[in-house]
């Protein structure tokens, strides 16, 4: 008699302690998967609610320990999760599992604690029907079905779709379950004139089951999306907007619906999706992203510069508080649960640089280059991490140094090119001078490539190839000469076009088959895009070269660059037009002829040029109308 009054009162310090350790953390008004959770809190109380559980195991077993015993392993498994430790939260359920499989757990006999075997996350799906069946309508199997929702969570938060797939049924009907059987459990309370006090849950069971089965679809709509399902994508989302759901689980369904509609060809209703999604969550940077990728592919300038420029607003801007902790929500939130990365794909959005500079540069093809000058400055200015490399808006004097990160070269070129454009040619050629520094110690004596479609893991690795090398530098003597051209200084503009011939001359193809192919397509991430932007590179220097050695009457030495970049990168309008006008006062006025009818009826090039690659626009011009009236008067002749 003595024993049972002991281990009442053991039963009943388990069950204050629980209760102290759930109203400590609550006071505390601290998110468990806020944006920011202090870890150290989460690891102390989840060490304090793992401690309780080992003394409750420590003492023969008894049904109503066995309840005790099943709340506080919840409330130690929802720790567990908090810290994305699924291993450990898995661990501890299927401890749970094969307790209540046991029959001592039932209290129909005496024994120890069972134990666990294999791989828990494997084994757990297979123990869950038996286990449910074994608890039935029990005084466990409300604690059981609590379990349940946190295996959800444990499958839902690692991953695990196909689990979740085979405990459908259970899933399905497990919030009128656990409803019910909770409804029961109060009114049998209500009616007990006991005065004890019941052991309480860190989180609430139910709610937490609403926010799964919301972010369930969600993740496995994005699964199907990954997969090339955009429809079956699209008909699971929808489930989404008639389930209780957080404002940002509702908007990343909303951008997942985007993305399916913009995938089936319907790029006006996928605007529509991500218009709903910055409604109900204004700062998903996610929405406005491909809504930007949306106006792209309909070239819609306006909106595409009016997006880039709200987005990079966006991502620069603190990430808004997470809500606080109140007694009406439940601690368990959806961030770590929607951590698959099918869905981090999908809904990921460039960091604000990256942003930035396809704004910079969206304005500076699109007519607005001043603008895109401040951008791409900004940039430049930014990315330093001593304020004393600022560069001034208007400043030609210390520019900052090329950043070490990938691709800094190539910003720095693509500003340059901006500048040029602008009018700034002392801004420009400071920069470039920046870049053929970072470069020098870096150019290679002689460069051999094989077959661009067997340099793929050259290209992949493109940090550290020595071609990128050479284009980085080739192209900063480019707009070099291009800024001598424009001041009309022919003489140092043939000097820099030389330069970057030169350059381009120690690259050599070693192949046994035909010779590279001319630059076509995107000139970016693909086999071979080295090469055909040290093409264009090349042809664009003969052309400039020419163009120069025209306008110092230098016709032969004009005839055989301007014919050499013809050759090297066919489809250039400049250098096609002004080959035109050497063989006209060559007096080969019949070639003259087809040459300008070819130039003035090639359609602009499909392929994607970098900036700093693109034909000047500040080189000496020939006007279209006037070579139009040569043709037309050599043809009436």
């Amino acid at each position: 008699m003595a024993d049972l009054e002991s281990q009442r009162s053991l039963s009943g310090l388990w069950v204050l302690g629980n209760n102290q350790l759930v109203d400590e953390w609550k006071r505390q008004g601290v998110q468990l998967f806020s944006r920011d959770p202090d870890p150290s809190r989460l690891k102390q109380r989840s060490a304090d609610f793992h401690k309780l559980l080992l003394k409750i195991q420590g003492v023969p077993p008894a049904p109503d320990r066995s309840q005790l015993e099943l709340v506080v392993r919840f409330n130690a498994c929802v720790f567990s999760v908090a810290q994305a430790q699924t291993e450990r939260a898995q661990a501890l359920l299927t401890e749970g599992l094969h307790r209540v499989l046991t029959p001592s757990a039932l209290g129909v006999a005496g024994g120890t604690c069972g134990g666990t075997t294999g791989d828990p996350s494997s084994e757990a799906p297979s123990l869950w029907g038996p286990a449910l069946r074994a608890v039935a309508d029990g005084p466990l199997a409300v604690g059981t079905l609590r379990l349940l929702c946190l295996q959800w969570a444990v499958w839902l938060s690692s991953n695990r779709l196909t689990h979740i797939q085979e405990l459908r049924g259970e899933l399905s009907s497990l919030s009128d379950r656990l409803s019910a059987l909770e409804e029961e459990e109060e009114r049998k309370r209500s009616l007990s004139a006991s005065d004890h006090e019941p052991p309480r849950l860190v989180a609430d069971p139910l709610r937490l089951t609403e926010l799964l089965d919301v972010c369930t679809v969600v993740a496995r709509g994005a699964e199907w999306l990954s997969d090339g399902r955009p429809s079956d994508a699209l008909s699971e989302l929808q489930r989404a907007f008639s389930l209780p759901a957080p404002r940002d689980v509702l908007a990343q369904a909303h951008v997942l619906s985007g993305r399916c509609l913009a995938d089936t060809g319907r790029p006006q209703m996928a605007l529509l999706c991500f218009m709903r999604a910055m409604e109900t969550e204004p700062h998903c940077v996610s929405a406005l992203y491909h809504s930007t990728e949306v106006y792209r592919q309909l070239g819609n300038v306006t909106a595409l510069v009016e997006g880039l420029r709200l987005l990079n607003t966006a991502l620069r801007l603190p990430p808004p508080a997470a809500p606080s902790m109140t007694a009406e929500v439940s601690p368990l939130s959806a961030p770590l649960l929607l951590g698959s990365p099918a869905l981090g794909s999908l809904l990921s959005a460039p960091p604000a640089p990256s942003v930035q500079r396809r704004l910079a540069l969206s304005c500076v093809l699109h007519g607005r280059v001043a603008e895109g000058v401040e951008l791409y400055l900004d940039l430049l200015a930014d990315l330093q991490s001593d304020p004393q490399h600022a560069v001034p808006p208007g400043s030609v004097q210390a520019p900052p140094p090329v950043q070490a990160s990938p691709r800094g070269a190539e910003l720095y070129l693509e500003a340059a090119a901006a500048l040029l454009l602008a009018g700034r040619g002392p801004d420009c050629w400071a920069l470039c001078d920046e870049v053929l520094s970072a470069t020098l110690d870096l150019l290679p004596q002689r460069l051999t490539l094989g077959d661009p479609s067997e340099d793929q893991d050259r290209d992949q690795d493109r940090d550290q190839d020595p071609l990128d090398v050479v284009l980085w530098a080739g192209s900063a003597h480019l707009l070099q000469a291009h800024c001598q051209a424009a001041l009309e200084d022919w003489k140092q503009a043939v000097t820099c076009y030389t330069r970057c011939i030169n350059l381009t001359g120690k690259v050599c193809f070693k192949t046994h088959g035909p010779p590279p192919p001319p630059p076509s397509g995107d000139l970016s991430g693909r086999p071979g895009a080295g090469l055909r932007s040290l093409q264009t590179l090349k042809g664009l220097s003969l052309a400039g070269r020419g163009v120069c050695f025209t306008q110092r009457d230098q016709l032969r030495e004009a005839l055989g660059d301007l014919q050499l970049s013809a050759l090297v990168s066919p489809g250039g309008v400049g250098a096609g037009l002004w080959l035109g006008e050497v063989l006209w006062r060559l007096d080969r006025r019949r070639e003259a002829a087809s040459c300008w009818e070819r130039s003035l009826a090639a359609e602009s090039p499909a392929e994607t040029l970098p900036l700093y690659l693109q034909e000047p626009r500040s080189s000496p011009s020939l006007d279209p109308r006037v070579l139009r009236s040569r043709v037309q008067s050599l043809t009436q002749t």
